[in-house]
């Protein structure tokens, strides 16, 4: 049986030294069926005071990939992927999975069926209009959370909804209230909450909160923030109103992932993420590069499996149709490859000295790449690889035509051309070694005739020669 909701509050925290400390939750309305009765569960969760600063607040992942990233352009999960892609945020750890939007019927409708008859040990949500019909759909699915959502911002109000502020208020109570009385989890979703009028804002919020929402979905639905306003204004929402909030962020200016964090930081509790960012237009803030940073940058380790994170960007990326960057943060395969003569050097001798995190912490490799701005000691390394054991002079030389090969090809080298620059290399030594025994062959003949008068008629004779010290 798979927990029901969330909404957890802190009992106590336990500091456990070298900075560390243990936080223990509860959750209303959490429990599992042990031995034939249900029990209250207690959650434990860790975080380290260190990087920029101690986060005291717990901290839960929504993962929204199957909703709000298929809503990307051109996206389509087919059922079996959308339900592998639930079983792998599952198993890497994620607290809530957003599994798609119950009303649409049909393909999508029994997908989200069949994850919540997966038994992952995850909640569930169904997403949903503030309308009563769609949410007995998500009811219909067995979905033990359902996400609320509509406009707050007067654009959106105005322009798309048609409607009005006290229009809005109404819908979403009643639709919260309905979710509540079947004992469903309600997270109540701001749209546009980063361009709303503030004060309205925080009426929406207690209208909710009294509703009996669980929480507010923060929605930078445009993602035009920036950390410090996010800061401010997920503050000013808990300060006055006292209610848990989602960080939701879009990357349109390429600050989801660091407004996220902003709104932990300020004491939001969620954090609403999906694989790679992928979302619509510039995509969502990415599970990977929160997980990581609340970890290695504010000391917070929700104890994900992080080592799956590049295996469900892959299927993530093949699902979608949409290409894994190379450059992409934490996931992508340059995040550990160093063709740099100094960082190679540097990520030889002391991985340290230019990678925050192993790779290994994440499902990749450390790569050295050959390539024009690579340096002797990377070739070096590199040609050990293949059982080659280079002298400072032959690495020297080779690096030469590297570079070469490099700047023509524009583009780092393959093993295999590396191979083959090694071969022309020993070639050209075995040239030059021949025409130096040639040449010495003949000055030493030469020699010889002049003193001697002898006339040597081939190499063997000289070297013969010179073995019996001639």
């Amino acid at each position: 049986m798979s927990p029901r909701c969330l909404g957890q509050k802190a009992l106590a925290r336990t500091p456990l030294g070298d900075g560390w400390s243990v936080y223990t939750h509860t959750h209303p309305g959490f429990e599992q069926e042990i031995g034939g009765e249900e029990v209250n569960l207690l959650l434990l969760s860790f975080a380290r005071r260190g990087g920029t600063t101690e986060m005291t607040n717990p901290v839960y992942i929504c993962d929204t990939t199957l909703r709000d990233g298929e809503q990307t352009a051109g996206v389509v999960f087919s059922n079996h992927e959308k339900i592998r892609i639930a079983r792998m945020l599952a198993k890497v750890g994620v607290h809530q999975i957003e599994a798609g939007i119950p009303v649409m019927g049909g393909d999508e409708k029994e997908a989200i069926k069949q994850i919540v008859d997966a038994g992952l040990n995850a909640s569930i949500m169904g997403w949903n209009r503030p309308v009563i019909e769609d949410i007995k759909h998500s009811l219909d699915c067995g979905v033990d959370a359902v996400a609320i959502s509509i406009s707050t911002s007067d654009i959106h109000i105005e322009h798309k909804l048609r409607s009005t502020r006290e229009r809005v208020l109404s819908d979403m109570a009643a639709a919260c209230e309905f979710a509540k009385k079947h004992n469903l989890y309600v997270s109540v979703n701001a749209e546009d909450a980063s361009r709303s009028d503030m004060d309205f804002l925080l009426k929406f919020a207690r209208v909710a909160k009294e509703a009996g929402a669980d929480r507010l979905r923060f929605c930078d639905t445009v993602g035009c923030l920036e950390p410090f306003t996010s800061y401010e204004k997920v503050k000013a929402i808990i300060d006055e109103v006292g209610i848990e909030i989602e960080m939701h962020m879009h990357n349109d200016f390429g600050m989801a992932t660091a407004n996220t964090l902003a709104g932990l930081k300020a004491g939001a509790t969620y954090a609403g993420v999906t694989v790679m960012g992928l979302g619509e237009r510039a995509g969502n803030a990415a599970l990977e590069e929160v997980v990581m940073a609340l970890k290695h940058l504010y000391g917070v380790d929700l104890g994900f499996k992080t080592e799956r994170f590049r295996e469900i960007a892959e299927y993530v990326a093949m699902a979608s149709g949409r290409e894994l960057p190379a450059w992409k943060a934490i996931v992508g395969t340059n995040m550990f490859a160093h063709e740099s003569g100094i960082h190679a050097d540097g990520a030889l001798k002391d991985p340290r000295t230019y990678e925050v995190f192993s790779p290994e912490e994440v499902g990749l490799e450390r790569q050295i790449v050959i390539g024009k701005h690579s340096g002797t000691a990377a070739l070096k390394a590199k040609f050990t690889e293949y059982g080659i054991t280079l002298t400072d002079e032959d690495a020297a030389a080779l690096l030469q035509r590297v570079r070469e090969a490099a700047v023509e090809l524009k583009r780092s080298l393959f093993d295999k051309e590396l191979i083959y620059i090694y071969e022309d290399y020993l070639e050209h030594c075995f040239r030059e070694s021949r025409a130096l025994v040639s040449w010495a062959g003949r000055a030493l003949g030469k020699d010889l005739q002049r003193r001697t008068g002898f006339s040597p008629e081939g190499r063997h004779q000289i070297i013969r020669l010179r073995g019996q010290g001639t």
